[in-house]
């Protein structure tokens, strides 16, 4: 519900803070007072184009928030977290809209697009008079309010998951057909690319490998002549290290014999001897395996060059070669099985569009057998409104596609051989027709109803759906229009019987409706500082009938005006009592 509206500097408020209350809120004041002014502002917070000339004269900006109680509402708890706003026990939404023309948009403090705005304001008010908050009129709303009369939630879960099934089967065999053209025009590639990689046969680690064998078959000479030089330096030589190490060492066993303080060098000159004679040993092994292998040296060369070529069409090192390569493996293997794999597919789908199709049906059949429910009660309604000659009609279409092997193939919904349109909601296409004339046929609804009309329709059928309609507030501007006596009396009950269920805020100049209720305020045009400035106002109990009194008798209030008024108001007023006494 709509627990406060705060408006500022918008055309000739300056500033209004209005807390409503649940139940029925009437407001009332004079022709050209603001009424409408105040409507507007609601509509703008809601997502209406701005307009700089909304903006009061002499201000930089107009500010208009609402803050609803909407704590319970999934479906805008689900459009907060999907937009990252912080969820809050209260809804708050501002506009502001500068003088330049300039708007910006927030909930919860969190700046927003006017889209997203809308789609909050959509689901949190349903707005009768001259402006887009309609719910009705859009026809897409019918199927909902069908489907809430009857208490079908159950079916059209079940077949919404069906549906979305089908949807990731379709999009997935999609997927797969785009795949296998493409793969069919990128075949003939795939397989030369295979049959090149294949016959080089690079494996992982191979080119380092290579590379140090390479190093070394062009070295050979080198590692030849060095080795044979440090093994006769080291060992074989004259005057080898080895022989001379071991010299040193028979002198240092001597003089360790005379002097233990030589005993450590002893030990460590005699290591050295191990250690140089264990080099001499792998230099001399080294030098015998050396090889002067010209054809293996040219093989070596050969194979880094086919490697080379290999790494500059498939990415650049070995393992890029192998990875594009099981890539396209798999891709080739996968064009080799695609008809197996699309017949699977189309099994499956065959399968969930049974199932779907089942589910569909089932659900046109209920909604089907609403019909007549739904069209006797709100005839009935319209009759208490004042609209004797109605004649309303819940049209449902369902639209074929085409037999098998024709234009359905890809559908969600097959009954008997005919393929037949499916949405998220169905197979039905639903809209309502209405007819206020007596020898007119029903026309869509949109189309037939206008001005003080559209809000009695509307106002009937809120009443036959008031205990499922899932938008918490409804607001009627002046849907009293061209009705009076009995007739305005029933639309008060009406609206009475919506409030509820709903938060109902209405607008009206007739005492009959002003007179059921639960909170009353007026608006009033009064000038400040040589400007004029429109306030709106909570009236008390004896304001209130003075109010009706005025609505009755004119400006001028009489004893028999107030009288005349507190009959009017009899339940209301008892219920006050009834709160005061409390």
């Amino acid at each position: 519900m709509l627990k406060l509206l705060t408006i500022k500097n918008y055309a000739l408020i300056e500033e209004v803070e209005v807390a409503f209350e649940s139940g029925l809120n009437i407001i009332t004041g004079e022709t050209g007072a603001g009424k409408s002014i105040l409507i507007d502002a609601l509509s703008l917070v809601l997502g209406e184009r701005a307009s700089a000339e909304v903006v009061r004269k002499g201000a930089e900006k107009a500010i208009v928030e609402a803050t609803f109680g909407a704590s319970g509402n999934k479906r805008v708890k689900s459009i907060l977290e999907s937009n990252d706003i912080d969820l809050m026990e209260d809804l708050i939404l501002r506009r502001e809209v500068s003088v330049k023309g300039q708007s910006r948009c927030f909930v919860n403090d969190t700046p927003v697009t006017l889209a997203v705005l809308q789609s909050i304001g959509d689901l949190l008010v349903d707005l009768h008079g001259q402006h887009e908050h309609q719910s009705l009129l859009r026809t897409e709303t019918h199927t909902d309010l069908v489907d809430d009369y009857g208490g079908l939630e159950g079916l059209r879960a079940e077949y919404r998951t069906s549906y979305d099934t089908l949807t990731q089967l379709f999009a997935e065999l999609e997927e797969l057909q785009a795949r296998e053209r493409q793969l069919k025009e990128k075949r003939d590639l795939y397989e030369f690319q295979i049959r090149e990689i294949d016959e080089i046969a690079p494996q992982a680690g191979e080119e380092e490998a290579l590379e140090a064998e390479l190093k070394i078959l062009e070295n050979s000479e080198k590692l030849f002549e060095a080795t044979s030089q440090l093994h006769q330096m080291l060992y074989e030589g004259e005057q080898a290290v080895y022989d001379q190490l071991v010299k040193a060492r028979n002198q240092l066993e001597d003089l360790a014999e005379i002097d233990a303080s030589f005993t450590e060098m002893k030990t460590e000159c005699a290591s050295a001897v191990a250690i140089v004679g264990e080099i001499a040993k792998f230099i001399q092994s080294y030098n015998s395996k050396i090889e002067f292998n010209p054809e293996r040296l040219e093989e070596i060369r050969e194979r880094l060059g086919r490697l080379v070529m290999l790494k500059k069409k498939y990415g650049g090192s070995i393992d890029a070669i192998l990875e594009h390569r099981a890539k396209i493996g798999r891709e080739f293997a996968l064009a080799e099985n695609f008809e197996r794999e699309i017949t699977k597919l189309h099994e499956r789908i065959e399968a969930e569009r049974k199932t779907c199709s089942a589910a569909a049906q089932r659900l046109s059949t209920k909604r089907r057998e609403l019909v007549g429910k739904i069209n006797k009660a709100v005839v009935s309604e319209l009759a208490k409104l004042g609209i004797a000659n109605a004649r309303f009609d819940v049209r449902i279409e369902n639209r074929p596609l085409g037999k098998e092997n024709g234009r359905g193939d890809a559908a969600f919904v097959k009954l008997g051989r005919e393929f037949y349109e499916a949405g998220p909601k169905g197979i039905d296409v639903i809209e309502f027709h209405l007819s206020t004339n007596l020898g007119e046929d029903p026309k869509p609804l949109a189309k037939v109803a206008s001005g003080g009309e559209v809000s009695r329709v509307m106002l009937a059928l809120k009443t036959i759906l008031a205990k499922t309609e899932r938008l918490p507030l409804l607001i009627f501007d002046e849907i009293d229009v061209g009705v009076s006596g009995r007739i305005a009396h029933a639309v008060g009950k009406s609206m009475k019987s919506l409030s509820q269920y709903h938060q109902v805020i209405a607008i009206t100049h007739l005492p009959q409706i002003a007179g059921l209720a639960d909170t009353h305020f007026v608006v009033e045009k009064i000038e400040k500082e040589k400007r004029t400035l429109t306030r709106l106002r909570k009236l008390d109990l004896e304001e209130r009938v003075e109010e009706v009194a005025k609505l009755m008798s004119g400006a001028e209030i009489t004893d028999a005006g107030l009288e005349g008024a507190r009959e009017l108001m009899g339940i209301a007023i008892q219920n006050e009592k009834v709160k005061m006494k409390k």
